[in-house]
């Protein structure tokens, strides 16, 4: 009798030994119903063993095989041994995480689609090209191409609007032609139907896996499928696509590398990018990394010789240039209701040229604050410590942080003060002085509050794309991955406020926004312009941005990193815990970092407050652990996830994230 080892969806770090024979035939990478307890789950044959710690007669045999999907393969089964040894996740949370629902289910499996229409072996899919390459664009290709066939990671450093996209598609023209596959990822759903688009036009004959988080669950499961039977010639998705298998995968496109979402914030805290790293090492491919303001991470990487960079300084379109950056200096200038006299007169000479403008505040809402004049009141969450954020258009007060949602009081709860006033500016209110500036105007908003339902962000954006619009007032949402030919204007509102975090990695992100929404103008013939109104126009950040240095900026960056301490010069991990009081969330902490002596080299700081402490509900803390030795600080991490569990008090919620990306 073999002893089979499955991986079963349990918070539990073990496998799970069960006895198979002859008539139930199964190996490493097949699903299986087994017994668990009082009921059947459904897990996956991780290994197959000679003998058992448990007695033999108190295993189990396996109920049956599960043959309806292809057997998963041995680099996907390596990758997820990799994601669970190296952030902290028991394998069986881990391979059951990566597999859609139904694949984690008894229910039978959809009835497959019909066959692709390009199956392995026959032709490939034609290419539709578009615009010739520009010389960049062309060693860049050349270059890549010349590494199929073996692994090695690129990092595509293009300037907006420089064709990074052209390249990829390339790429994966060549890759096809080979009658391998190709994933591309990209940081956000909302980029998805563009991209889609894009790549449906380019190769019209070829099935396109499309994989996200707000997929239904039988178009995820089809797609799925698709990938792991080797059906899909090309696989597009977010983070969570690089967990699908794919067995004839030549080639990992990681689309706008340095966003903040490629990091999982839940479960299995893993990065898309890093995961796509491995899989491209697994998988003997090319990885491709792009961007036009890489992270630093990879930025240093690039310098310490472990990337490849290809750089693309010019604009894909002839004729076309970088935007002149400038700043309104909001000491001399006043900014009547949020907008200075400069940027609404840049406004203006657009309207009057038929052209569009962006107004970028990363601020949805009405305004962030409501707040009574006469006593100091202001309207706050009950269950967070953050300001409840006004949205006019439903007189709601809504937490941006816990989604509770009350309505606008008519009078102050403290002194019954009835003239309220909001505070700042979201969105909402910025979309509300523009239309009362400019009255003729057609204002488009692009918000989270503006696009909930499915569908309707991706037709916005096609309307604007046509000129359906003539200012547009957005967030993030705004600020990467779109194409507005007639967009020759953006103005950038409350910049200021990211400098003044106590996040370290802030001037990073706030570059790499505004870099990213800058972009967004002066995309064709006509020149762009952007206009940052802030009240530190000399700050360096800034200065690097008007002339569009950006490794200027990152060496500054760098040098501010090795000097305090900090990742990439550094590695880290956080331990982060809630509970209803704070002193037992901070009484864990304190014991935690006492439960395992740190080795020579590994660093263990005092647990601290999360900067928002409450949040629904929960008072949060953290403790932070460094180590400049990856592999020290990995032991180290091993065995104190294993001692973490026995040590946390009922009612208390713990977890690890290791690589940390988010502070609050």
């Amino acid at each position: 009798m073999r002893v089979l080892r499955v991986a079963l969806e349990v918070p539990v770090a073990k496998l799970f030994d069960y006895l198979a024979d002859d008539r139930t035939p199964a190996g490493p990478g097949d699903r299986v119903v087994v017994p668990f307890g009082a009921r059947e789950r459904v897990g996956v044959v991780v290994e197959i063993g000679e003998g058992s710690a448990v007695a033999t007669a108190r295993l189990k045999p396996i109920v049956r095989v599960l043959d309806d999907a292809p057997p998963l393969s041995a680099d996907w089964l390596e990758q997820m041994r990799f994601l669970s040894s190296y952030y902290q996740r028991p394998l069986g949370e881990t391979v059951a995480g990566a597999l859609p629902a139904r694949l984690r289910s008894l229910k039978p499996l959809p009835k497959q689609r019909g066959p692709a229409a390009h199956p392995s072996g026959t032709a490939a899919p034609r290419y539709v090209a578009g615009h010739e390459p520009n010389a960049g664009q062309a060693l860049a290709i050349g270059r890549i191409c010349g590494a199929l066939g073996g692994f090695r990671t690129f990092l595509l450093h293009g300037i907006t609007g420089s064709g990074k996209t052209e390249v990829y598609l390339r790429l994966i023209a060549q890759v096809i032609e080979r009658g391998q596959q190709a994933l591309a990822l990209v940081p956000e759903i909302g980029l998805t139907p563009q991209l889609e688009a894009r790549f449906r036009q380019a190769f019209p004959d070829a099935r396109i896996a499309v994989l996200h988080s707000a997929l239904q669950d039988t178009a995820r499961t089809h797609a799925w499928l698709d990938a792991a039977r080797g059906e899909a010639q090309i696989v597009l998705g977010t983070r969570l696509a690089v967990l699908t298998p794919m067995p004839r995968l030549g080639l990992v496109v990681v689309d706008e590398e340095h966003d903040a979402s490629f990091k999982q914030q839940e479960g299995l805290r893993y990065s898309g990018r890093d995961a796509a790293i491995v899989r491209g090492k697994l998988a003997n491919c090319p990885v491709v990394l792009g961007t036009a303001t890489p992270s630093l991470e990879t930025w240093f990487n690039c310098r310490a010789g472990r990337y490849e960079l290809l750089t693309l300084a010019e604009r894909a379109v002839p004729g076309a240039t970088l935007p002149v950056v400038g700043t309104v200096d909001l000491r001399s200038e006043t900014a009547e209701h949020g907008l200075a006299k400069p940027v609404i007169e840049a406004i203006a000479a657009r309207l009057a040229r038929g052209e569009q403008s962006l107004v970028f505040i990363n601020r949805r809402g009405y305004a962030p604050v409501l707040a009574c004049e006469a006593c100091g009141w202001a309207a706050g969450c009950n269950r967070c410590t953050a300001r409840l954020v006004v949205h006019a258009a439903d007189r709601r007060l809504r937490c941006h942080h816990c989604g509770a949602e009350q309505a606008i009081p008519r009078g102050c709860p403290t002194c019954g003060n009835v003239d309220l006033r909001p505070l700042g500016r979201g969105t909402q209110r910025v979309e509300e002085t523009l239309a009362g500036l400019f009255p003729a105007a057609r204002i488009v908003r692009i918000d989270r509050d503006s696009s909930r339902r499915r569908g309707v962000l991706a037709r916005t954006l096609e309307g604007v794309g046509r000129g359906e619009g003539d200012i547009l007032v957005g967030t993030q949402l705004l600020a990467k991955g779109h194409d507005f030919p007639s967009l020759t204007l953006v103005c950038v509102l409350n910049a200021d406020s990211a400098l003044l975090s106590t996040d370290y990695r802030a001037a990073e992100r706030l570059f790499a926004t505004l870099a990213q929404v800058g972009g967004r103008s002066g995309r064709r013939e006509q020149p762009g312009e952007v206009l940052v109104q802030t009240r530190y126009p000399g700050h360096p950040m800034f200065q690097a941005l008007m002339r569009h240095d950006y490794a200027g900026f990152a060496q500054s960056q760098l040098a501010e990193r090795e000097s305090a301490g900090f990742p990439p010069y550094v590695h880290e991990a956080a331990l982060r815990a809630e509970a209803t009081r704070l002193q037992a969330t901070m009484a864990f902490l304190k014991a935690a970092a006492r439960l395992v002596p740190a080795p020579a080299g590994v660093r263990i700081y005092d647990p601290v407050a999360h900067v928002i402490t409450r949040r629904a509900g929960y008072e949060r803390a953290q403790l932070i652990v460094q180590s400049a030795s990856r592999p020290a600080l990995q032991e180290f991490l091993h065995a104190w996830s294993a001692a973490l569990p026995a040590a946390a008090p009922s009612g208390l919620r713990w977890h690890l994230d290791v690589d940390p990306i988010e502070f609050d």
